[in-house]
């Protein structure tokens, strides 16, 4: 993966959105682990942790997250994370278009569905809640990087209804 250095002029939004994604998660990092939770400084899994972002960025969140237990993914197999985010940003982006800001989903076995998501620091990290830590910045390493499964860009402001 590389990321882009000067995206063209029709790409400019995108990438404020991204700076301002990136540094909102880099203030929530520290919150603790939390299932379910999505409050900056109280506690948060890595659902909370995108949801709390889109807040601060759009207001309100879009809609609203059901209840879903800590092993959901392996459960049903639904992509209800991917889902959701093709729903919320659009399709997926080649991993050669990923930026900084940009939300990263993790698959942990072919077979599953998504299940994890942070957002992409830069080139060699990304932020995420991990049950084991909270919310941290953590280096992409061939263990996480294989497991990617996804890139979606946070729409521009203009792009979300108030």
């Amino acid at each position: 993966m590389s990321f882009t250095e000067d995206p063209g002029e029709e790409d400019r939004a995108p990438d404020m959105i991204g700076a301002r994604a990136l540094a909102i998660a880099e203030s929530w990092i520290g919150t603790p682990y939390r299932h379910q939770g999505a409050k900056k400084g109280i506690g948060c899994d890595c659902i909370g942790l995108i949801r709390g972002i889109w807040r601060a960025l759009y207001g309100d969140e879009p809609e609203p997250v059901p209840p879903y237990a800590s092993d959901w993914a392996e459960r049903g197999g639904e992509e209800r994370l991917a889902a959701a985010a093709i729903r919320l940003c659009g399709p997926p982006l080649p991993l050669a278009k990923a930026r900084s800001g940009d939300i990263v989903l993790f698959r942990w076995r072919p077979a599953c569905a998504a299940k994890h998501a942070g957002i992409l620091a830069d080139e060699q990290h990304f932020i995420h809640a991990y049950e084991q830590s909270g919310v941290i910045r953590s280096a992409l390493v061939p263990g996480w990087r294989r497991r990617i499964a996804a890139i979606h860009r946070l729409p521009p402001i203009t792009a979300i209804e108030k």
